[in-house]
């Protein structure tokens, strides 16, 4: 029943809307963000059947078959185990009541359909994403060239002439050295909150 009122409260129709913080409550997403790690919304589209919710750390898809039923699939998508691409959007056209947001997030594809009137706040999700989607690669390259630097690293080391006692200590000294240097470059490079970045684009 409180679907139903919540959806005749926020006009809401099979093609999505855009719902603004001040009716975050009125939504079910906000109960599966993980508020005690700082988790937030900064964008959410709601349909009678459908929430998509972009916090700083993931999107989480509320999947139903209508605002009447209570019935819902949850998925979540986190954004640094699920890398978001191919982010397009596309503008209505003279007779067209919607737009559509079409993205990858890792091999799950997203196509949403939203109402034209919110098509300047789809524009700035849609920077949002295509930003997340630039940063990831960018971190991935980087990562890459740290992980082949420390393996010619390790290379040269290796071919350096050394006594049979100090061999061990050698070996443990790389090992944990090398350790180090993936576990600081993983922690730099794989972004696990990207509210800095929602925070540049959404204005809402």
């Amino acid at each position: 029943m409180f679907g139903k009122v919540a959806a005749d409260v926020l006009g809401l129709s099979d093609i999505g809307s855009v719902i603004y913080p001040k009716d975050y409550d009125k939504v079910d997403a906000d109960d599966y963000l993980m508020h005690e790690d700082g988790e937030k919304i900064y964008f959410l589209i709601k349909s009678k059947s459908d929430e998509y919710c972009f916090t700083n750390k993931a999107l989480i898809h509320l999947d139903g078959t209508s605002a009447t039923s209570k019935k819902r699939v949850l998925r979540r998508y986190d954004y640094v185990t699920h890398k978001i691409s191919n982010v397009v959007l596309e503008t209505a056209g003279t007779v067209d009541l919607d737009v559509e947001l079409k993205f990858h997030i890792g091999s799950q594809h997203y196509s949403i359909d939203v109402h034209k009137k919110h098509l300047e706040e789809l524009k700035d999700l849609y920077k949002a994403l295509i930003k997340i989607a630039e940063i990831t690669h960018e971190n991935e390259v980087i990562l890459s060239y740290a992980k082949q630097s420390l393996e010619l690293a390790s290379q040269t080391l290796s071919r350096v002439a050394s006594t049979e006692s100090g061999l061990v200590n050698q070996f443990k000294e790389l090992n944990q050295a090398s350790f180090q240097w993936l576990v600081d470059a993983t922690k730099q490079y794989r972004i696990k909150d990207f509210g800095f970045v929602f925070e540049r684009y959404i204005n809402n």
